[in-house]
């Protein structure tokens, strides 16, 4: 028998209540469900005019970001950037970033390298302020 795992994201929790998200915001995480061990990855919905409210950086993991659905902003360090349907952002580890959605929402698929057992993510609260 083959080893593989068939899932639908929007099957997957959304954690963002759970960890204080503001309304309309979603974040679907299914690596263990999915049992992937060499990648992970993340379904992100921010609703019209959203905003993460932290930017974070990694130690160690570089990220690309997919935009699979409406359009927006990301805050790349101190640069921001335009983003729309099917552009994917790569993000290497050092650098803070955060979305932004736009008038029709934004929702990004998050792709990144094994994480190992602990997150090396470090969160900038407040971090896009403008």
């Amino acid at each position: 028998m083959s080893d593989y795992t068939i899932l639908n994201l929007r099957e997957v929790e959304n954690v963002a209540p759970k960890f204080g998200m503001p309304e309309g915001m979603e974040a679907r995480f299914p690596r263990r469900q999915l049992g992937a061990e060499q990648v992970t990855l993340s379904l992100q919905k921010l609703a019209p005019g959203g905003r993460a409210p932290f930017g974070h950086h990694h130690t160690e993991q570089e990220e690309l970001y997919v935009v699979v659905a409406g359009s927006g902003r990301v805050a790349l360090d101190d640069e921001v950037r335009d983003v729309q349907t099917w552009d994917v952002v790569r993000v290497p580890p050092a650098v803070v970033r955060n979305f932004e959605a736009g008038d029709d929402g934004l929702e990004v698929i998050a792709i990144g390298a094994p994480m190992g057992k602990e997150n090396d993510a470090q969160l900038h609260p407040g971090w896009w302020s403008d």
